[in-house]
């Protein structure tokens, strides 16, 4: 008889250095001491109450250690008649999407900065190939204060194509699958965050202008404060969201064009947050904070009101002055980008660049987004009108003080 080979099977991988408590509290912890170190300038007063978002970094060198990279509180979006075609304007000033937008405001200061790149970032396919990749061993987290908007306690099933209203405890109602963000009088376009955070785990977090010089980033983690008036009976962040996400990502075909692929975080159930970020229902209505402020690692740090979309303090007789957008805004992240010396993005050779057709020109990630589109989940997904991004700006070489650290 001849002698058994030795097992040729990969080994087991490591443990998750993400699977308890520890993780969550110490996501918590790391958001809420850099929070606290900002100014009080756009934090809620007396009895107002707020949204806290924040991306994290972990690395290889040490995977419980965190790092935040972006922060952003807010919980207003424009209604439809205010959406600006200039593209000057944060349309949607939660914050979870402003954290994003920070997040990302901090890829473009560093790639184009002087230090060649943040250091969780490495050329992909060598140097030539003009586009950068997550560093092996590095891991984004995301981190909110309550449970994003539009989550959905008990996944539909398939023939649920019209619901009747969905979730209300966060903030968000709608008929179907997707939800619009609610609005006060004027209709919102804005979808929900979770709605929002689901794509990202389709297309990534990095948007279709970054996809030209960027490969997906994907989210490892989401951990979420827990509600000081405790969750609808059975609900449970880590499993119950993970169920939701899941089903959404059921139809979706898992072979997506590489370097895409359906991404599927862990869910973490955080403490209950501070009061400041409490946003409970009782016989005196709540109050929430209009302002939204955005920070990343990069030097950006800026308040912007909410129910207007420019900086705060700006006057009415100042209210269309370039000085007042802020640098999240749309028109101001194109300009980041057409700016970048980069060969990736010399090769577009015009001298003004619309928005749209500089997305439409991120071929894979548009024909990833169609997938999601199709999906019967997100097939009622309302695109925005057309004009809102046919805006363009002149390729001006910025210097990078002005353009990446503002």
């Amino acid at each position: 008889m001849l002698p058994s080979s030795p097992s040729t099977s990969p080994p087991p991988p490591p443990p998750s250095p993400w699977d308890d408590v520890a993780w969550a509290e110490a996501t918590t912890s790391t958001s809420l001491r850099h929070y606290n170190s900002l100014p009080k300038k756009g934090k809620p007063q007396g009895r107002e109450s707020t949204v806290l978002a924040a991306f994290l970094l972990s690395t290889p060198d040490d995977p419980r250690g965190l790092t935040v990279l972006s922060l952003a509180t807010g919980t207003k979006c424009l209604g439809a008649a205010r959406l600006s075609r200039h593209g000057d304007l944060v349309h949607d000033a939660h914050a979870e999407v402003v954290a994003r937008r920070a997040l990302l405001r901090g890829v473009y200061a560093e790639i184009g900065g002087r230090s060649g790149g943040p250091d969780w970032l490495v050329a992909s396919g060598g140097a030539a190939s003009g586009k950068w990749r997550m560093r092996e061993g590095c891991h984004l987290h995301l981190y909110i204060t309550q449970l994003p908007c539009g989550v959905m306690p008990v996944p539909p099933s398939p023939s649920e194509l019209l619901r009747e209203q969905l979730d209300s405890v966060n903030g968000c109602s709608d008929v179907g699958f997707v939800q619009r963000k609610p609005g006060r009088g004027d209709t919102t376009l804005s979808m929900s965050c979770f709605d929002k955070i689901t794509r990202w785990s389709v297309v990534g977090i990095q948007g279709a202008l970054l996809s030209h010089i960027l490969e997906p980033l994907y989210l490892s983690t989401i951990t979420i404060g827990q509600s000081p008036t405790g969750t609808l009976e059975g609900f449970s962040v880590e499993t119950d969201i993970k169920k939701v996400l899941d089903a959404r990502l059921s139809s979706l075909s898992s072979k997506l064009p590489s370097p895409f692929k359906l991404n599927k975080p862990l869910f973490f159930a955080a403490p209950i947050p501070p009061k400041e970020f409490q946003q409970t229902s009782g016989d005196v209505p709540p109050l929430t904070c209009g302002y939204s402020i955005c920070w990343n690692k990069s030097g950006l740090h800026e308040v912007v009101l909410g129910t207007t979309g420019r900086k705060q303090g700006t006057s009415s007789k100042a209210a269309f002055s370039p000085s007042t957008e802020s640098l999240l805004c749309k028109r101001r992240l194109l300009e980041a980008f057409v700016s970048l010396e980069l060969q990736t993005v010399d090769e577009f050779h015009c001298e003004e660049l619309s928005y749209r057709e500089i997305k439409d020109m991120s071929h894979e990630y548009q024909q990833v987004l169609e997938l999601l589109r199709k999906a019967p989940f997100f097939s009622r997904w309302s695109a925005k009108p057309a004009f809102l991004d046919s805006f363009t700006v002149s390729r001006v070489r910025y210097s990078s003080e002005i353009l990446y650290k503002l």
